[in-house]
């Protein structure tokens, strides 16, 4: 089913009254837990405070293109969860006596990239393959720990992560279906290059911290092989029409 933008709207802003974490629980991280964990850690809590206003560039030129302004409202939202993310993992290195990174190679690329990125559809796909893969990420996070409140912090992110996935599906493949079949075979082809080179550089990258929550190299592709699949298979699905499912929210 494909949801409108109403509705994600409408999910963001009470997803967000949800309060998951229960910051009385004293962190209790080993200092081995922490040597194999903490750099990514830091750097993924760095990647997730991003005030997206490159993303909200492209979005409003999108939505003024397609007349639906409660997408921007939408992914400003969106963009707000992922902000709730990036503070709940910042309070927690504060609170085992860390400091925050101020600069990561992999996020410094990323954040350059998409400063010269005005296309939803690459927007959307990317945020897709760096979902899927924080997914992964943050289960394995929880399984290399046995503290209580960075378990608690993970869960709270998977649970919007799931929902975050099936936000962009529905709007890739919205995108998608406006498309003629070649431009649809060409677009397949960038998405599975730019897949490949990103799982990549998120392995080279927190390997360690994926092995100590028990995830190999092996099993790390295969889950995101799987999730990237079932994206591909989402945008050919057949959903009634976006118009009917607006009258029927209306």
């Amino acid at each position: 089913m494909i949801h409108t933008s109403l509705f994600w709207k409408n999910h963001f802003e009470q997803n967000l009254t949800h309060k998951r974490i229960d910051w009385d629980i004293s962190p209790s991280i080993t200092q081995q837990e922490k040597d194999q964990i903490l750099y990514s850690l830091k750097a993924w809590q760095l990647g997730e405070t991003s005030d997206g206003a490159h993303l909200l560039s492209a979005v409003k030129l999108y939505a003024q293109k397609i007349n639906d302004q409660d997408y921007i409202e939408a992914v400003k939202l969106f963009i707000k969860e992922e902000q709730k993310h990036g503070h709940n993992l910042g309070v927690y290195i504060d609170r085992i006596g860390e400091k925050r990174s101020r600069k990561d190679l992999g996020d410094t690329l990323f954040r350059k990239i998409r400063y010269f990125n005005k296309s939803m559809e690459l927007w959307t796909i990317t945020v897709i393959i760096v979902e899927s893969a924080a997914q992964v990420f943050y289960q394995a996070l929880s399984d290399a720990t046995n503290c209580l409140l960075l378990k608690s912090i993970c869960r709270d992110i998977l649970i919007d992560e799931a929902h975050h996935i099936k936000f962009q599906n529905e709007r890739l493949y919205q995108i998608f279906q406006r498309k003629r079949f070649y431009n649809k075979a060409f677009s397949i082809g960038w998405y599975g290059l730019l897949f490949f080179g990103t799982i990549h550089a998120v392995w080279i990258g927190h390997n360690k911290a994926f092995k100590a929550g028990g995830v190999s190299k092996k099993e790390f592709m295969r889950m995101m092989y799987y999730k990237f699949f079932h994206t591909l298979k989402f945008s050919h699905a057949k959903f009634p029409a976006i118009e009917k499912l607006k009258l029927a929210d209306a």
